[in-house]
């Protein structure tokens, strides 16, 4: 098999996964708190048939040698936690997280995620969950008639209680950071998953410790630029009909030689 039909497949199958990503990235070009993606590409092991450096003769040495490369591999993709534009909702359980940070939620089976979609609502039970049902953690419950509910920035949340004279804490959202937020574990449903690259959470208080603070009735949107993600893809489909094209050199050269020799 000629090198050159192998190498030129690389590229159309990494190209075909970069397609992919730029695909995702504009499909979830209006989802709330989504984070764009960036494909990582590496070069793949080279063929040394003469060493830079080598021996010429008994004076001289090559220049650079011969190495042929063997194609290319995507190596990663890795989230941009860029912020997204804040968009005004005027929506009290909206909220939004300017700066670094992720609001916790606790799953069925006691696992935490973490997300930075701050859409909430209230469930059967008073309590704050996010739009698949999971409660915050530490859970925030706010008892029936309530009302006036409020954020500040710090996280702590108030309400009005019936009969009440005034606004009570009801309890306070923390928010956590990582040391490599790329290396959290993407779930979907705007959900990540803590793993050993993205380090443990550090759990704080939202406006310390370089955490960001909290806004009431605002909503991040996605950071994807459309633009620039039209700019990538049509890149990519050069890339890819370059690929392709090598991949028909290379067969009708290798048709040739059968029908010649």
């Amino acid at each position: 098999m000629s090198s050159a039909l192998w190498i030129s497949k690389t590229g159309l199958a990494a190209q075909d996964k970069a397609m992919s990503t730029v695909a995702n990235n504009l499909a979830n070009v209006n989802t709330t708190g989504f984070k764009s993606d960036r494909v990582v590409f590496e070069d793949l092991f080279y063929t040394i048939e003469v060493p830079p450096g080598a021996q010429a003769d008994a004076v001289n040495t090559v220049p650079s040698g011969i190495q042929l490369g063997s194609g290319v591999r995507v190596v990663g993709t890795q989230k941009v936690f860029t912020e997204g534009s804040t968009q005004t909702t005027g929506q009290p359980m909206d909220l939004a997280i300017s700066g670094p940070g992720f609001f916790q939620v606790e799953s069925a089976n006691g696992d935490i995620y973490y997300t930075e979609s701050g859409q909430l609502q209230l469930n059967a039970e008073g309590m704050l969950v996010n739009t698949q049902g999971l409660p915050l953690s530490p859970p925030i419950e706010l008892p029936v008639g309530h009302k006036n509910f409020k954020v500040g920035t710090d996280g702590i949340v108030t309400a009005e209680l019936p009969g009440g004279a005034g606004p009570v804490e009801i309890g306070q959202i923390m928010l956590v950071n990582f040391a490599n937020p790329s290396g959290l574990q993407a779930l979907g449903g705007n959900l990540y998953q803590e793993t050993v690259a993205s380090g443990e959470p550090v759990e704080g208080i939202a406006g310390e410790d370089g955490l960001g603070v909290i806004k009431q009735g605002q909503l991040e949107g996605s950071n994807v630029q459309v633009v620039e993600a039209m700019v990538s893809m049509m890149a990519i489909q050069r890339a890819y009909e370059a690929n392709a094209k090598v991949l028909d050199a290379s067969s009708g050269m290798l048709q040739f030689l059968n029908q010649t020799v």
